[in-house]
């Protein structure tokens, strides 16, 4: 949470840079945000295609656990922990 708190200040700060010289933003918002998406999904294309040469697979589990969580910035649920919540500790068997 602390990072994006950190992001958010950092976003306010330019912002109000802006309006004190009275420069407009480079781009509007929907194409800037747009734009870090697609370098989001860019960064993952190396990664892909060392598996490929490498004659690894590339599945949709791995895609899930290694590409998912560095677009989304959610990280993946360990197998261990998944299996763990489904039974919580109260619960009879």
């Amino acid at each position: 949470m602390k990072v994006y708190l950190i992001s958010l200040a950092a976003g306010l700060l330019v912002g109000l840079i802006y309006a004190v010289i009275n420069v407009r933003s480079p781009a509007p918002p929907a194409i800037a945000l747009i734009g870090l998406l697609g370098m989001l999904i860019g960064e993952q294309v190396p990664p892909i295609v060392k598996r490929l040469i490498g004659n690894q697979p590339v599945s949709v589990s791995w895609l899930r656990q290694e590409c998912a969580p560095k677009i989304t910035g959610v990280e993946p649920i360990p197998k261990e922990t998944s299996s763990a919540a489904a039974s919580q500790p109260g619960d009879r068997v």
